[in-house]
């Protein structure tokens, strides 16, 4: 099958999934002899969808297979073995997943046809959940601390969720690929597929030289005596900007700045680079290309005719290597989405830096926050007061459940001998609130609520109209943490509304 064909049904099996006719979709897509590694996964993710998981394990296999490096095909098996129960293989899949982001924050398929993006938080978040089921509880709480590295404002409750969940040893939803979303066809080859007529119906044309009795297609163009006898040089190729070369070989892209071109494709070289990478220019578009998959394109203009002779073109040209060369080393990865505005990671690169210690902490409920090992007593402090969403100098911190003169932390306390009695990177600590200097506690909020609220996940709440909620923390400008009925978890804010207590 030629790949106008495979693209014709490719195209066709999209649009029927834009239909909702997903069986047809499907029935297309199977019918297509040579699938590539985007085809196999989009198949897969229609049996997936059907909830056919042996036959979607088999097409993402397949999609591997083809392309080692599809970090979401990865993570779709990973998804798969998830729903077969076969945790370990789920482990290892979204190991693999993580792995291909190479340090990233996130992959952006979109330039590959695919509008989604693969978050490294996600990842490691499921990753978690399969550890949890395995009943690896602090593997999976290792997890969701390297996700608090790699996550963006939009993940944020997420990560802490998951991570609250997993101080309970309570299992927690997985993130999914969303249904019926699938690669498509290249929309600049998708267009090229009808065939258009460039020259349109027949003219005569007149010659303006008199007694001149030809007439055919040839353009209307002032003639003199003793003009030129070599053709014009086309004006488009002379005022196209970088010098043209021919496409030997498929390329296909694994970041958003490179260019996807097929074998007899011209484009235009604006740089090469040293690293043996090429800007170039292709039906309007930019990107990179790999320079040894080019072949310089002597275009015959004729200024280039008077100063080679007539000699061009009489010996035949060598048929260019069926093998494509080696993908040339790139410095970095560009296909990063860093809200920071930092540069990207050297591929492969690890963050190494600053090591996490994990905190946890009991109060009326627990937390955990993050800490390098060594930090000073204020940093500390800082960490705990913002998670608890309480003062910093109305919090007692202590190593043990009694705050004792031994076992208080305090501006004067030796850290060295705190941060020693941690084991594998964790430390526990209590907490508790200071009266103030009028002997009455630290005011609480509380909070009636205006509507039933059951929960859907562990970590909500669940209280019914009327009941009264004490705030414990504000998670974003929707959600809230609270406690009633001696139940701990979050809820939606608009659920609620704060009401005075009285004596306080």
């Amino acid at each position: 099958m030629s790949f106008l064909d495979t693209l014709r049904q490719w195209d066709e099996a999209a649009a029927c999934v834009d239909r909702q006719n997903l069986a047809e979709a499907l029935r297309i897509f199977l019918s297509i002899q040579e699938p590539n590694s985007k085809i196999y996964f989009n198949m897969g993710c229609l049996r997936l969808i059907n909830q056919d998981l042996d036959a979607a394990e088999k097409a993402f296999d397949c999609s591997i297979g083809k392309d080692e490096h599809l970090a979401v095909a990865f993570f779709q098996r990973g998804i798969t073995f998830y729903k077969k129960q076969r945790y370990e293989e789920s482990v290892a899949d979204f190991q693999h997943a993580f792995k291909e982001l190479r340090g990233n924050q996130l992959i952006d398929y979109k330039a590959l046809g695919l509008r989604y993006k693969l978050h490294a938080c996600e990842v490691l978040h499921n990753m978690a959940l399969a550890e949890a089921q395995l009943g690896h509880w602090e593997k999976a709480q290792e997890n969701l601390v390297k996700a608090l590295n790699y996550k963006t404002e939009a993940k944020l409750s997420l990560i802490d969720r998951a991570l609250q969940s997993t101080l309970k040893q309570k299992l927690f939803k997985p993130v999914e690929f969303p249904s019926k979303v699938l690669f498509q066809p290249n929309k600049h080859y998708v267009a090229e597929l009808e065939k258009k007529d460039y020259l349109g119906k027949a003219k005569v044309v007149a010659s303006i030289i008199p007694q001149d009795a030809f007439s055919g297609f040839a353009p209307l163009q002032p003639q003199v005596e003793d003009g030129p006898t070599d053709p014009k040089a086309p004006e488009v190729l002379r005022a196209l900007e970088g010098e043209p070369h021919t496409v030997l070989f498929e390329f296909v892209p694994e970041t958003s700045d490179e260019l996807a071109v097929v074998p007899g494709n011209i484009v235009f070289v604006l740089q090469k680079g040293a690293d043996n990478w090429a800007s170039v220019v292709f039906n309007e578009r930019r990107g990179l290309v790999p320079y040894n998959y080019l072949e310089r394109l002597e275009i015959t203009l004729a200024s280039k005719q008077n100063e080679d002779g007539n000699n061009r073109g009489q010996g035949a040209t060598e048929p260019p290597r069926r093998e494509p060369p080696t993908r040339p080393e790139r410095k970095s990865a560009v296909i990063l989405d860093n809200k920071s505005g930092g540069d990207a990671q050297p591929e492969g690169a690890e963050s190494t830096e600053n090591p996490s210690c994990i905190v946890k902490v009991h109060f009326t409920y627990n937390v955990a926050v993050c800490v390098s090992p060594g930090s000073p007593y204020a940093t500390l402090l800082e960490r705990i007061s913002k998670k608890l969403n309480l003062p910093a100098a109305s919090i007692i911190l202590s190593l043990t459940s009694q705050a004792t003169a031994q076992t208080v932390i305090d501006a004067n306390t030796e850290m060295e001998n705190v941060w020693s009695s941690a084991s594998e990177s964790r430390i526990t600590l209590w907490c508790n609130v200071k009266e103030q200097v009028d002997g009455k506690p630290e005011k609480q909020i509380h909070l009636v609520a205006l509507h039933s609220y059951e929960s859907t996940n562990p970590e909500d709440l669940t209280f019914q109209q009327g009941d009264t909620i004490i705030l414990l923390s504000k998670v974003n400008q929707n959600w809230l943490e609270g406690q009633c009925n001696g139940n701990t978890g979050i809820f939606p804010a608009a659920f609620v509304e704060e009401v005075p207590v009285n004596g306080q």
